[in-house]
């Protein structure tokens, strides 16, 4: 069944192409490093957390160069971690997003506050949690709330920490509590045994999992306290007076961010409101992004009934009919 639904979304792309034949032109600049995420590593803020399925601020600039677009207002139906809402911005150009996925919301949400007016305010907390290290003398630990698939995907050690820093943000004003929440986040997969590998999330041979033919080894793991310092580190030295963020246009656009299916929220938007759409639409191949980004999901507190919702929604987009739900 599988293999006939790719074989007509193949003889579907081979018909629109037919179709649109004659306006189908080959850019030799849309090389890989433009279209993927990989040069959004050396930007600030969109290099905080790691994205792979998105596309680069750089290929945004280079569409919106191309299709002379200065104003406005744009259109990402899936947004994804908001690369297109906050490059279109620093355009002065509006954006409206919508993302499924609650870890995208995040990222968006976490970067938004983070360019905001509370930038300076967010800065001193940061430095001063890399420099005090609040979360070593906590007494107390927040449980790691997991999941079925996410259980036992970090050594002991590194759990504990991680609990102990979850526990130690809590004493932070709101602003910084989202940014340290944030920043945790951004190091699961880093400390883990854990690794996200196409539609799949593979696990290091020390994890304890039955595994496949070629056992996973991921090498030295960091700990919770060197990840967490090091991306600390990155993002202070995005957000200082002099660092990597200010030079970087401001954000000048409007971006309205709705959480939520595409299928539901695009018939509630006002018709022909929009100048552009820019976006990167579901994969065929039924991309798993609830068992990709579980440890994410996770931290976020998103509870076994709400991954189902969220595959059902997500299947939906993907192939017009739920897949039952998978063993974890």
């Amino acid at each position: 069944m599988a293999q006939l639904r790719l074989s007509e979304v193949h003889l579907g792309v081979a018909r629109l192409e037919a179709r649109f034949a004659d306006r189908i032109k080959v850019d030799p600049r849309l090389t890989r490093q433009l279209v993927s995420f990989q040069a959004n590593k050396e930007r600030p803020i969109f290099r905080w957390f790691r994205y792979k399925e998105g596309f680069s601020a750089q290929l945004v600039e280079y569409l919106l160069d191309k299709l002379d677009l200065q104003e406005g207002c744009l259109l990402d139906p899936f947004a994804g971690i908001g690369t297109t809402l906050f490059t279109a911005s620093q355009r002065g150009i509006a954006s409206v997003g919508i993302e499924l996925l609650p870890v995208g919301c995040a990222a968006i949400e976490a970067q938004r506050l983070a360019r905001s007016q509370k930038g300076a305010d967010l800065l001193e907390s940061l430095i001063r949690w890399r420099s005090e290290r609040p979360w070593l003398s906590a007494t107390r630990k927040r449980s790691y709330p997991h999941l079925r698939i996410t259980q036992g995907a970090f050594p002991d050690s590194t759990q504990a920490a991680l609990e102990k820093y979850l526990s130690a943000l809590e004493a932070e004003p709101l602003p910084a509590q989202r940014i340290l929440h944030f920043a945790a986040m951004c190091v699961l997969e880093e400390v883990s045994y854990t690794r996200k590998d196409g539609q799949y999330l593979r696990w290091d041979y020390r994890s304890g999992r039955r595994l496949g033919s070629k056992p996973l080894d991921k090498g030295r793991l960091p700990s919770f306290e060197e990840a967490i310092s090091n991306k600390l580190a990155q993002i202070i030295d995005d957000l200082r007076p002099s660092g990597r963020l200010f030079e970087e246009p401001p954000l000048r656009g409007d971006i309205q961010l709705l959480c939520g299916s595409a299928l539901d929220l695009l018939p509630t938007l006002k018709s022909a409101s929009f100048d552009g759409v820019i976006t990167s639409p579901p994969y065929a191949n039924r991309y798993d992004y609830t068992r990709t980004y579980a440890l994410e999901l996770a931290i976020l507190g998103v509870d076994e009934a709400a991954i189902r919702h969220l595959r059902q929604q997500d299947d939906f987009l993907h192939c017009g009919e739920p897949r039952k739900d998978r063993a974890q």
